[in-house]
């Protein structure tokens, strides 16, 4: 009895586990696929009727065709690759001079009103895109932001999740320690920089990973705050490419998941640690 109950979770990880690479596949099996393989496969998908749509497990006739024109032949996807680019790591470093301190002082200092302020972060932190989508377009608009990468880059700078994650970590270190310090004669700025950074190295790496890859897979912000084609994101490539470059579109979902991927993967210690302390009690 035993060993089936040990069976049954297994059995469950291992299925959802199926579920989740599914389309990773599709993504990686259609790059590599001839166009007419893709339009025969999902020729019911775009003609709206009431046949299933097939798909092979391997390419019937693998090509890098695809590829090719993205990496070689498509110069708006470039364009959008480092306005991606661009906006990731903007936010990034706005938030690590930002955030980062902020996070510290609500966390370390006697500050007045802490947990109804910490509230308040936790609410805008829940509340969705669309219901902080007018009140932001009226204010980007009265600073002349609209059309530009500063109305997606500014709102995230200033995103509450980064703090709050932060928080938690710089709450757990201890107060003797920092006591100590004090007592050697070191500064709170002098403490900040050679106590609560090195130790909160591995919540600010998490910070940055999660903010990474929500700055390179926002679709709403950027079709909302910016116009101009020439300043879109990557994430708005795909929506452009249609039946007959479908081949395309998957080499484009490719090439825009392999960045996040390798960077998960690299870095997912640190994600695990820093998604472990943000749950910790306060």
């Amino acid at each position: 009895m035993k060993k089936r109950i040990g069976i049954f979770p297994s059995v469950i990880t291992a299925l959802l586990t199926l579920i989740l690479v599914i389309p990773v596949w599709i993504a990686v099996t259609g790059s590599f696929s001839a166009q007419w393989e893709l339009e025969e496969n999902l020729a019911p998908v775009f003609s709206n009727t009431q046949e299933m749509a097939a798909w092979s497990v391997l390419p019937a006739a693998p090509t890098l065709r695809s590829l090719v024109r993205v990496l070689l032949d498509s110069p708006g996807y470039f364009v959008m690759f480092w306005n991606s680019v661009k906006i990731a790591l903007c936010i990034l470093v706005g938030q690590l001079l930002l955030d980062v301190p902020a996070a510290w002082a609500l966390a370390r200092f006697p500050i007045s009103g802490k947990k109804q302020i910490m509230s308040l972060y936790i609410i805008l932190m829940l509340m969705p895109f669309q219901v902080l989508m007018f009140p932001q377009y009226l204010i980007l608009q009265s600073w002349n932001l609209l059309d530009t990468i500063w109305a997606v880059i500014l709102p995230s700078v200033f995103s509450t999740f980064p703090v709050f994650l932060l928080y938690r970590f710089f709450k757990a270190i201890p107060e003797e320690l920092l006591e100590a310090a004090r007592l050697d004669g070191a500064g709170e700025l002098r403490i900040f920089f050679q106590i609560g950074v090195p130790i909160g190295i591995p919540g600010i790496a998490s910070m940055c990973i999660l903010s990474f890859l929500d700055a390179w897979n926002m679709i709403e912000q950027p079709m909302t705050y910016i116009k101009t084609k020439s300043l879109w994101p990557l994430s708005l490539f795909l929506p452009e490419i249609g039946m007959e470059e479908i081949g395309v579109g998957f080499a484009a979902a490719l090439m825009m998941l392999v960045p996040a991927l390798l960077l998960f993967m690299d870095c997912k210690e640190y994600l695990e640690q820093g998604i472990a302390m943000s749950g910790g009690k306060e």
